[in-house]
C-alpha cells in the first residue's frame, strides 16, 4: 500500500492519479493483498461462486483472459485442484506467473485451432468456462462497449465448443444496449441465463456477469439419446 501511495504522487496524468486514488480507498484492493490474491477481482468470482456454486468440488474449469491470475486462485482452491481433486486450465495470451494447482497455456483463445488444443490439454471438456476478460479501455463509452461484448460474444462461441452437458458460462459484460442479443442467444443454448452483478463491482461501473448454466450440448454430447 506504500508503494500505491508513492505512485500516487508522482503521476501527472489526471486520469491515472484517479485511478490509483480510487485504488487507495478501495478495501477489496487491500483485502486481496492480505489474502493473496493478485487482483481484487477475486472477490467478484467468491461472492458470484457463494452463491450459485459453480465452482464444486472435481470440476473441470478454463479460465479464459485469465492474467493475472486472481480467478484461476478462486477457482484452485474451490475444486481442489491442489489436490488432485478437479482440473484449472488458465490461458491468456500474456506470460502469467505459476500458479500451485492450476495449469498454464499462453495461447490466444480467438484462434482457430484453439478449441481443439484446450481439450487435448484438458482431456475432455470443461464443466466450468469463466472469463473476466476487458478490451483496453479508450475512454469512448460506445466504443469500449462494443469492444467487450464482441470479447463476450466470442467468449460464449468458444463456450460452446468446450463445455459439457450441464456446464457453466461467466463472463463479464458491460450494459450498454447489444447484452441483450447475447442474452438471447445463450437461452437457446442453457436451461438459465441471468445476469449478476456482486458487490465487489463498483457501484458507478457499466460492468455486469452473465451467468449462463445447464449447458444442453448437442445430440451427440448426450448418451441417453
Amino acid at each position: 500500500m506504500k508503494a500505491l501511495k508513492a505512485r500516487v504522487s508522482g503521476v501527472r496524468s489526471p486520469s491515472s492519479k484517479r485511478w490509483l486514488e480510487r485504488q487507495l480507498k478501495d478495501p477489496y484492493v487491500e483485502r486481496a493483498r492480505k489474502e493473496g490474491f493478485r487482483a481484487r477481482a477475486a472477490f467478484k468470482l467468491i461472492e458470484i461462486d457463494d452463491k450459485h456454486r459453480l465452482l464444486t468440488a472435481g470440476a473441470r474449469v478454463l479460465d479464459l483472459g485469465a492474467a493475472p491470475g486472481s480467478w484461476s486462485q478462486v477457482a484452485v482452491r474451490r475444486v481442489g485442484a491442489a489436490q488432485g481433486r478437479g482440473r484449472v486450465l488458465a490461458i491468456d495470451v500474456l506470460d502469467m506467473a505459476p500458479i500451485a494447482g492450476v495449469e498454464l497455456a499462453q495461447l490466444d483463445f480467438l484462434d482457430s485451432r484453439a478449441p481443439e488444443v484446450i481439450k487435448t490439454l484438458l482431456g475432455e471438456r470443461a464443466d466450468v468456462v469463466l472469463s473476466d476478460m476487458a478490451a483496453n479501455a479508450t475512454g469512448h463509452r460506445k466504443t469500449d462497449h462494443l469492444k467487450i461484448m464482441a470479447l463476450a460474444e466470442a467468449a460464449a462461441d468458444f463456450a460452446r465448443e468446450v463445455l459439457s452437458p450441464g456446464g457453466a458460462f461467466l463472463c463479464k459484460m458491460l450494459q450498454g444496449g447489444t447484452e441483450a442479443a447475447l442474452l438471447a442467444g445463450l437461452k437457446g443454448d442453457f436451461a438459465a441465463v441471468k445476469h449478476v452483478k456482486p458487490t465487489a463491482s463498483r457501484r458507478d461501473s457499466a460492468e455486469l456477469y452473465l451467468l449462463a448454466t445447464g449447458f444442453r450440448g448437442d445430440a451427440s454430447h448426450h448418451p441417453s439419446r
